[in-house]
């Protein structure tokens, strides 16, 4: 329930701050007391409350795949082991139908993105005041449970999979080959002075191109999460409103978590989609 000493836009900001350990301005380490101690903070600073939730909820999906896998026998398979197969072969059968290259590490790394991003994402679907509530009681001030509403998480993988994209461009094709791929398209010319003359145009194009994967596959897994959250904010301040708002923010709040569930899927697909596609175009020589 959104707090009665809060105003409506306190109510927002708190709800969409995280809780952020860092270097103070005068030289002493510490928590933000707030959004403006957050940015004077600046690069030495670091979301707690998003680095505990996606390492508790990386931690679940391993513990959940690995009492899948010691449980797995040759009868009849429990619900959680029929579950984890099912995952498993869907996965496979993406990979197989977007990754044409021979790497052992696209088919695992799909899995783990795909259920990693999802058990993030579904945080998402819990009251937006419950867990902040126990932490208040728990003595800590903010805390942010969806963390893939945070820029940094999302260009955190983002940015492992451009890693990834890099590195196995120059183990495939070769610098030279590499970088043959970024100055001689799209523009291309027989005669030698004009191929020169296209290269610096080539690799601004082709250079714009590269980086927007990373950029593109963070933003928009951070603008449709942080978009949902939001929402779930507005409808939770209708609680405060009296009891026909709370029955009117009751349904909204059910029928937005159906519609975002969703979403949910939806997006943790299309990240772990779009790395196996840009990793078969990696392992490509054009």
């Amino acid at each position: 329930m959104a707090s009665e000493n809060l105003t409506s836009t306190a109510y927002i900001k708190h709800h969409l701050q995280n809780l952020t350990f860092g270097l103070h301005p005068d030289g002493t380490w510490g928590l933000a007391h707030g959004a403006q101690e957050a940015r004077e903070m600046g690069f030495w600073a670091i979301h707690l409350d998003t680095m505990f939730w996606s390492v508790f909820l990386g931690g679940v999906f391993l513990w959940l795949f690995r009492k899948a896998a010691k449980r797995a026998t040759s009868g009849t398979p429990s619900g959680l082991l029929n579950f984890v197969e099912w995952a498993v072969e869907f996965i496979d059968d993406n990979v197989r139908g977007s990754f044409s290259g021979k790497n052992d590490l696209v088919a695992p790394l799909a899995l783990t993105l795909f259920f990693w991003i999802l058990l993030q994402n579904m945080m998402d679907l819990v009251p937006v005041d419950w867990i902040p509530q126990v932490a208040h009681l728990l003595g800590i001030e903010y805390m942010k449970v969806v963390p893939t509403t945070d820029p940094n998480a999302t260009f955190g993988m983002s940015l492992a999979v451009f890693a990834l994209m890099i590195y196995y461009s120059l183990k495939i094709k070769g610098p030279i080959g590499f970088a043959a791929e970024l100055t001689m398209q799209p523009f291309e010319a027989k005669n030698p002075v004009l191929k020169i003359l296209f290269m610096p145009v080539n690799l601004f194009l082709e250079g714009i191109g590269l980086l927007s994967k990373p950029v593109s596959l963070a933003l928009r897994l951070f603008g449709n999460l942080f978009a949902g959250e939001m929402i779930f904010i507005l409808i939770a301040l209708l609680y405060s409103g009296g009891v026909i708002f709370g029955l009117l923010g009751g349904a909204l709040q059910w029928a937005w978590a159906v519609f975002h569930i969703l979403i949910v899927l939806l997006q943790a697909f299309i990240f772990m989609v779009l790395t196996v596609v840009y990793l078969d175009m990696a392992h490509h020589e054009h």
